[in-house]
């Protein structure tokens, strides 16, 4: 399984604009539809990545809790579907399903989202606060697929729970690691 870090883009730096449809319900979502009144969580996930499947249950566990305490929440596959039929829309929309995401799950085809974001990786997360400035980008917790760490999300949870309280987030964080993006082929 090969691996790559996320890119670990600037604190502050803004989050980029879109319009995405979302798998579940077919309909189309901008950022701004989905920022919460704290701010916004931007997950670049998708099916078939054994990192994605390792946390895949605390993602949506995650997402049901802090979008009741006002963050926005967010999956986004960028994956080519074309060539990895575990990432089309039918097979996302599944995977929600069984897993029960109460968050919007959205395909970006054209993988431009993927590209603005610099999102390299799938677990790849962008925490944004309530301006959409970048407060947070690295790893979910120390477990990895085989290496025994149990799946506890801890540094992401404590970058939102930061959030939440208006204390600080600590720049020293950690990039996430998995499967590279799929990109399309040029």
């Amino acid at each position: 399984m090969a691996r790559i870090e996320s890119a670990m883009i600037e604190l502050g730096t803004k989050a980029p604009s879109f319009v995405l449809e979302d798998v579940i319900t077919t309909k189309r979502i901008s950022i701004n539809q989905l920022r919460g009144e704290h701010g916004l969580l931007v997950m670049f996930i998708c099916r078939h990545c054994p990192f994605v499947k390792h946390v895949e249950r605390r993602l949506a566990a995650l997402g049901k809790e802090y979008f009741d305490k006002g963050v926005g929440v967010a999956a986004i596959s960028s994956n080519d579907a074309d060539c990895y039929s575990e990432d089309s829309p039918p097979a996302l929309r599944m995977q929600a399903g069984d897993l029960g995401f109460t968050f919007p799950y959205l395909f970006d085809e054209s993988q431009e989202v993927a590209h603005a974001y610099n999102a390299t990786c799938t677990p790849d997360f962008f925490l944004f606060d309530k301006d959409l400035r970048l407060v947070y980008r690295g790893q979910l917790d120390d477990s990895r697929p085989g290496n025994g760490v149990p799946v506890t999300g801890k540094d992401l949870r404590g970058a939102i729970d930061a959030l939440l309280a208006g204390q600080p987030i600590s720049a020293q964080q950690r990039p996430s690691l998995g499967c590279s993006i799929k990109w399309k082929k040029s």
